[in-house]
């Protein structure tokens, strides 16, 4: 079982690599059959092709990720961060849980987030917020 020394060396590699602009890296931190629901309760994404294909698009926004407070690890398998993706002038607070295996992969991800998180949301053409556009670019 992964220590917490591990598991918050991990979520630290995760946004860090994330915010070289490097999926495929991002991508290399997971198990072979790791799940991503990013947000909870869309659908899941499973597998190192899912999964790239998932971390382009994320970081094809220009998506940036600072913590908001130190990670956290479990004195299982499990860590969990709060960060603020930034995009643009968007921001959104996240917070992520994710397990890890015995070899340091992560197995799941999973980012709580929902439309009362979004600090600046996006304007559709009439000027109105949609925060649901954002969700949907993801």
């Amino acid at each position: 079982m992964p220590n917490s020394v591990l598991i918050k060396a991990i979520l630290q590699s995760y946004i860090d690599t994330f915010n070289k602009g490097d999926a495929q890296a991002v991508a290399a931190l997971f198990a072979d059959d790791a799940t991503v629901e990013d947000p909870v309760g869309s659908l899941v994404k499973q597998g190192r092709e899912e999964l790239l294909a998932f971390y382009k698009n994320a970081i094809a926004t220009g998506a940036k990720l600072t913590l908001d407070a130190p990670i956290r690890a479990s004195h299982g398998e499990a860590g969990a961060m709060a960060f603020t993706a930034q995009i643009g002038q968007l921001k959104v607070r996240v917070i992520d849980v994710m397990t890890i295996n015995d070899a340091g992969k992560i197995t799941s991800m999973k980012a709580y987030f929902g439309p009362d998180d979004i600090i600046q949301p996006i304007k559709d053409s009439h000027g109105e917020a949609d925060a649901r556009a954002f969700i949907a670019q993801i």
